[in-house]
């Protein structure tokens, strides 16, 4: 699919009600209703606290697709792409996706943690660490459907933090992915190079637009983990990881990149027979690395000051709050906003001194005061 047709296609379709980083239950209820009449919805089971969990069924072919969103409630860009994507498909002509593929979509998978903004869900558990005890009722939900539906081919939709480079650079890995392992030895197994043929094509589209900014995680096996443990019973299983682009704290820009790359691997899919036989490319992608924070302070007249913003909920509302990560010589890091001191000294306000682990507004370096607040 051409790059002109996707970026026309995102702008057409991109879900005007769905903006920013909260994302649950209540923003996404009036969509369902107005997709009512063109996708099959279907509610599978409810959270800890009693909200609904659906499944959004489409086309009718027998390639069958099964992914799934916000497993971390506080993971929520990958969701917005997904309404993107059925806005896009029940709207235009794909019936090359529709009539050879069968896709099966949760939006969201932890309602309590998307309503809470937490990576856990309402009883304090990682859902992605949850795959062999299935502790919980979402985790138990997954499971079923995932047992149900027969999937050959599954996409776990997740977000990550604004730490990662794309290898060892300075360049943000905007978006990453994972072939999981499947067995502890991390052989490339016949599964593994199905997935990663269809990494490979996303990566190919990615790259015309962000070069060196997509990366892959690393492929340690933890069976406790979703992905690995579908992998680990011979479904071709890929990890989306949204991550961050330049100023785009919102995600918004980021959340196009998945939309492209969800339509283009089922596309890829449809119009395919994936035997892996292309999947040597994905080892051409470089691992992330956590070269990032979101400011450094250099050129100080001591020693280099970070600060990570923490994303915290407050009266309903995401606010960043920034708070000093690291004092030391970070020459060997990167920023996704850089302040030079000039020799100067670094203080929180007066003659305050930074320290580790402040929650500060703003620094004064020399006679200016920087604002740190996004």
């Amino acid at each position: 699919m051409r790059l002109e047709t996707l970026k026309s296609l995102f702008k057409t379709y991109k879900e005007t009600l769905l903006f920013g980083r909260y994302i649950h239950h209540e923003s996404v209820a009036p969509i369902l209703e107005k997709l009512d009449k063109k996708i099959d919805i279907l509610e599978v089971g409810k959270s800890v606290n009693g909200i609904p969990i659906y499944t959004l069924t489409f086309g009718c072919g027998e390639k069958k697709i099964l992914m799934w969103s916000q497993m971390h409630g506080n993971e929520s860009t990958t969701t917005k792409a997904v309404f993107d994507l059925l806005n896009c498909v029940s709207d235009e002509n794909f019936s090359a996706i529709l009539n050879t593929c069968t896709i099966k979509i949760i939006p969201i998978l932890s309602p309590d943690g998307a309503k809470a903004y937490t990576r856990l869900n309402a009883n304090g558990v990682d859902l992605n660490r949850d795959a062999q005890n299935l502790s919980q009722p979402e985790s138990k939900v997954l499971r079923s459907v995932f047992d149900d539906f027969k999937p050959h081919f599954c996409f776990n939709l997740h977000g990550q933090r604004t730490i990662f480079s794309a290898g060892n650079t300075c360049n943000p890995a905007t978006v990453s992915f994972l072939a999981p392992a499947q067995e502890e030895e991390r052989l490339v197994t016949s599964t593994r190079k199905i997935a990663m043929e269809v990494i490979s094509m996303m990566n190919n589209n990615l790259q015309k637009q962000i070069v060196n900014q997509v990366g892959v995680y690393d492929d340690g096996f933890n069976i406790n983990c979703v992905g690995d443990t579908f992998q680990a019973l011979n479904v071709p299983t890929i990890l989306f990881e949204a991550g961050h682009y330049a100023g785009d704290y919102m995600r918004e820009q980021t959340r196009e990149f998945i939309f492209q790359s969800l339509l283009v691997s089922l596309s890829y899919i449809s119009e395919n027979q994936v035997n892996g036989d292309y999947c040597q490319l994905y080892f051409d992608i470089p691992k992330n690395r956590k070269r990032f924070y979101d400011i450094i302070v250099k050129n100080t007249s001591d020693l280099d000051v970070a600060i990570q913003y923490q994303e915290e909920l407050i009266d309903n509302s995401l606010v960043f709050v920034p708070k000093v990560e690291k004092i030391s010589d970070l020459r060997h890091y990167c920023a996704h906003n850089e302040i030079d001191a000039r020799g100067s000294q670094v203080f929180e306000g007066g003659d305050l001194a930074v320290v580790e682990g402040s929650e500060i507004d703003f620094v004064v370096v020399g006679n200016e005061k920087f604002l740190l607040k996004l």
